[in-house]
């Protein structure tokens, strides 16, 4: 059986807008455009995120509108 993680698809998209309840919407590199939540671990090390970062997004195969935040990339 395999495990949900191999299941997940994994993009790259910029942070338009911040939302309440660390929230984001982010426009994915094909042009799509998802709500977002942060991951825990980014979570509990604080990391913040604002408009315009490159964020890395999990994404499950069964809600393409919705997705985590698993890094922040440099700039």
């Amino acid at each position: 059986m395999a495990s949900s993680k191999e299941e997940l698809i994994e993009v790259e998209g910029v942070v338009t807008k911040v939302m309440p309840a660390t929230m984001y919407r982010v426009k994915l590199s094909n042009g799509h455009e998802i709500l977002a939540h942060i991951s825990g671990k980014m979570r509990k090390h604080f990391i913040r995120i604002t408009n315009g970062d490159r964020v890395s997004v999990e994404m499950s195969p069964y809600d393409l509108t919705k997705g985590r935040i698993t890094y922040r990339h440099r700039n």
